[in-house]
C-alpha cells in the first residue's frame, strides 16, 4: 500500500510540475485540481477573464493524457449540441449516431452561466451518473470523466444562474486570482523566450494509470472519528442562523474523498484533520444559500465556513 501510494505521489507531483510549465505561479489552484481529478470531481472555476481558465483545463488534459473538448456556452446553444444525438444518412438512408464534445475525458464548459437551464440540464445526468441518455438508450461515457466549468462573476447581462442541483455536483468551486508583478514578469519572460504562444507539454500519466491512482486512493485509511468530523462540519452549516439551505450530503463525500485524495498525493496512506479543513472554502462556499437578508452582503458565506471549522472541535487522531 505504501508503495503505490508514493507512486500516487510521485506521478501527481511529476503532472502539476509539467502544468506549471505553462501556468505559472498558481500551484494551490494546480494542486485542488489535481486532487479534484484524483478524487473524481467537477471542478467550477470563478474568475474574471484572461486569467488562465481555458489554459488550466486544456493543459492538464494533455499532461494527464486524456482526450479534450471544449464547449463554448452560448444562449443559443441547444442540448443537442452537448449530447449529440441521431442523424439520416442520406448515403445509406439511415440514422446514424454522432457523438456530442460530452464524449470525452476533460470536458471544459466554457462560460457555463451563458446557456438557457435546458441547455444547463444536459450536464445534470453525465456529472452525475457518467452517462448520457439518448433516444431512451443510455451510453457510457469514458473513464475518467471530468467537467470542467469556468463562468465570469463580474458579467451577469444575457446569463443564467446556475441551478442549486447543478452547482451541488461540482465538487469544489475555485478562483485563479491575479498574478503579483514577479508572476506576471515571469509570464512576459517565458513567452518572450520560447517565441510562440502555445507550451508544448508531455503527458505525464494515462488514462489507463490514473483509474490505477484512484483505486490506491480509494484505499486511504480514514478514521471514524474523522468521519464524524466531517458529517458535524457539514450538519453545522445547515444550522447557522444565516444560512437559507445548508450543504448536501455530496459535501460530506466531496470531504472525504477529497481528503483521502490530498493524503496520497502528500504521501500518506491515512488523513489527518487538516486534510478536511483544508477543503472547507471550496467544497460548501458554492452549496451555501444564505437567507435574502444577506445577499447583498460581502462575504457572508466565507464568514458562515469559518464559524463551521471555529464550532466543530477538532478530533485528534493517531498519525498526528
Amino acid at each position: 500500500m505504501t508503495n503505490k501510494v508514493s507512486e500516487v505521489a510521485a506521478t501527481g507531483a511529476k503532472v502539476m510540475d509539467e502544468v506549471a510549465r505553462a501556468v505559472v505561479g498558481k500551484r494551490s489552484v494546480l494542486e485542488m485540481i489535481m486532487t479534484s481529478v484524483l478524487a473524481g470531481g467537477h471542478v467550477l472555476l470563478e474568475d474574471f477573464p484572461g486569467l488562465g481558465k481555458t489554459l488550466i483545463a486544456r493543459s492538464f488534459s494533455t499532461v494527464l493524457g486524456l482526450d479534450f473538448k471544449r464547449i463554448q456556452f452560448t444562449p443559443d446553444l441547444l442540448p443537442g449540441d452537448i449530447t449529440g444525438g441521431y442523424v439520416l444518412d442520406r448515403s445509406r438512408n439511415q440514422f446514424q449516431l454522432r457523438h456530442g464534445p460530452i464524449f470525452s475525458n476533460i470536458v471544459l464548459a466554457d462560460e457555463i452561466n451563458r446557456a438557457s437551464p435546458k441547455t444547463q440540464s444536459a450536464l445534470l445526468e453525465a456529472m452525475q451518473e457518467g452517462q448520457v441518455t439518448l433516444e431512451g438508450e443510455s451510453m457510457i461515457l469514458p473513464e475518467p470523466f471530468l467537467v470542467l466549468a469556468t463562468q465570469n462573476p463580474i458579467e451577469y447581462e444575457g446569463t443564467f444562474p446556475l441551478p442549486e442541483a447543478q452547482l451541488d455536483r461540482f465538487m469544489i468551486k475555485l478562483s485563479i486570482g491575479y498574478p503579483d508583478v514577479s508572476e506576471e514578469k515571469e509570464i512576459l519572460n517565458r513567452r518572450h523566450t520560447r517565441r510562440q504562444d502555445d507550451v508544448e507539454l508531455k503527458p505525464a500519466t494515462t488514462a489507463a494509470k490514473l483509474m490505477k491512482m484512484r483505486e490506491t486512493v480509494e484505499a486511504v485509511h480514514v478514521d471514524p472519528d474523522l468521519e464524524e468530523y466531517i458529517a458535524r462540519l457539514v450538519h453545522e452549516t445547515r444550522r447557522d442562523r444565516r444560512v437559507a439551505v445548508g450543504a448536501s450530503p455530496r459535501a460530506s463525500l466531496a470531504f472525504l474523498k477529497m481528503a483521502r485524495a490530498h493524503a496520497a498525493l502528500n504521501g500518506r496512506d491515512y488523513i489527518l484533520p487538516d486534510d478536511i479543513k483544508r477543503f472547507a472554502n471550496p467544497i460548501l462556499s458554492h452549496r451555501i444559500i444564505l437567507l435574502p437578508e444577506y445577499w447583498v452582503a460581502r462575504d457572508i458565506t466565507g464568514e458562515v465556513i469559518k464559524d463551521v471549522l471555529a464550532k466543530v472541535a477538532v478530533p485528534v487522531v493517531g498519525g498526528q
